[in-house]
């Protein structure tokens, strides 16, 4: 079953130590290391500001970029925090993420929150 081995990351916090040493060190390693097949990084709440405008957390997203993780933003964050176009230019999709988010919840997919 492909969604038992697609990871879904929530990264909320927008403390740069935790970003660095776990969610963006876990989600390249992830795929990197083979515990998963795809991981998808959902960016919401202050972390689109964060990735929008830190040097440090723009070059660990270029990586996961590189290394195949899928970048997604919450739009209506995005929008709000006036980051929505320089995520756009970084590569990363930014879409509405309440109905999709509640898809992934309700349907019992692999879901880690930071």
């Amino acid at each position: 079953m492909e969604n038992q081995d697609h990871l879904y990351i929530l990264w909320t916090n927008a403390d740069p130590i935790a970003a660095d040493k776990m969610v963006f060190m876990y989600a390249v390693n992830s795929l990197k290391r083979g515990w998963w097949k795809k991981v998808t990084l959902i960016i919401w709440g202050t972390t689109a500001k964060l990735s929008a405008e830190e040097p440090a957390i723009k070059r660990k997203i270029t990586e996961a970029l590189s290394e195949g993780v899928k970048i997604s933003a919450c739009k209506a964050c995005a929008d709000q925090l006036g980051v929505t176009e320089i995520l756009e230019n970084m590569g990363i999709e930014v879409i509405y993420w309440g109905a999709p988010l509640t898809d992934i919840i309700k349907s019992g997919q692999k879901l880690l929150t930071i």
